[in-house]
């Protein structure tokens, strides 16, 4: 009876710290954040996507030494850090998610928008997220994030400054995406985010000609992820007004991120896994010769 205690509790601890790291045979990948993270505009007009995890996925893949990965999107539009643990998301959603091995959290244009007293309450915030993290997910690497570029430059530095602090604060890495992001908005300033505008302030006798790109509803908008309507209505203000990522802005955000990770996930579980855990036998120490 005990032998078989003694082995069910060798195996709960061989179970966690090794099977646990790789749920079902693969790396747990969860990504945390806001609209510019869920993708929700591009998933209704292209619901096959491939969408942001998918890109992650995907591209890690390719990289055949590594281990299969699963990539959990759990992003929301309209979300910040104080309502996610608030509303009671985070415990319905994240806590109890089996075999996390990597957090990407990415927030602070809706804190922004929405924490009063931002510049103290949103480091307070991120960090009791960093330690429910912690505590639900010990096994996980938690990675802040800065945001991309959606706001203007002063205001996206204000945020992305609150985001290097609060990794420092906490001593975990910082994947610096908006470097990236900014410079690929170089080749075309639009060419990263769709078009979304009110149908009302679309000329009356071209209705009829953006009527297969209308959203019904209380205030129907045209709404288009490329540029193909740019020609008739680029010149009306606002047109270019919304910066959330369409389809190409994801993959560069998905690019970025598989290049990021690879390493760390090679380093974990693929470099660490070759390297010996045993020390040799010392001599007359049951070595054979």
């Amino acid at each position: 009876m005990h032998r078989w205690l003694i082995a069910g509790i060798l195996c709960l601890l061989f179970t966690t710290g090794s099977a646990r790291a790789e749920h079902e045979g693969k790396v747990q990948i969860l990504l945390l954040g806001d609209s510019t993270t869920e993708g929700s505009i591009p998933r209704r007009h292209v619901p096959q996507g491939p969408h942001l995890e998918e890109v992650i996925r995907s591209l890690l893949a390719e990289e055949k030494d590594l281990p299969p990965t699963n990539v959990i999107n759990l992003g929301l539009s309209g979300e910040y850090i104080q309502r996610l643990l608030e509303s009671g998301r985070y415990d319905k959603v994240a806590s109890k998610l089996p075999g996390i091995d990597y957090v990407l959290i990415r927030y602070g244009l809706n804190d922004n928008a929405r924490r009063d007293n931002f510049a103290e309450n949103f480091p307070k915030d991120y960090h009791d997220l960093l330690d429910r993290l912690h505590r639900d997910h010990p096994q996980a690497e938690r990675i802040v994030m800065t945001v991309i570029p959606y706001l203007d430059e002063a205001s996206s530095a204000r945020v992305n400054a609150l985001n290097v602090q609060v990794a420092e604060k906490a001593g975990l890495p910082l994947f610096d995406i908006y470097p990236r992001y900014a410079a690929e908005l170089k080749n075309g300033p639009n060419m990263l985010n769709y078009r979304r505008f009110p149908l009302a302030k679309i000329p009356e006798n071209r209705h009829e000609f953006v009527k297969p790109f209308v959203v019904p509803g209380s205030a129907p908008s045209v709404e288009v992820l490329d540029n193909r309507l740019d020609a008739h209505f680029g010149h009306l203000p606002g047109w270019y007004g919304d910066r959330h990522p369409n389809l190409a802005g994801y993959h560069v955000i998905g690019d970025e991120t598989a290049k990021y990770l690879a390493p760390r996930i090679r380093e974990r579980f693929v470099t660490a896994k070759k390297e010996p855990t045993d020390s040799p036998p010392a001599a007359g120490n049951g070595s054979k010769n």
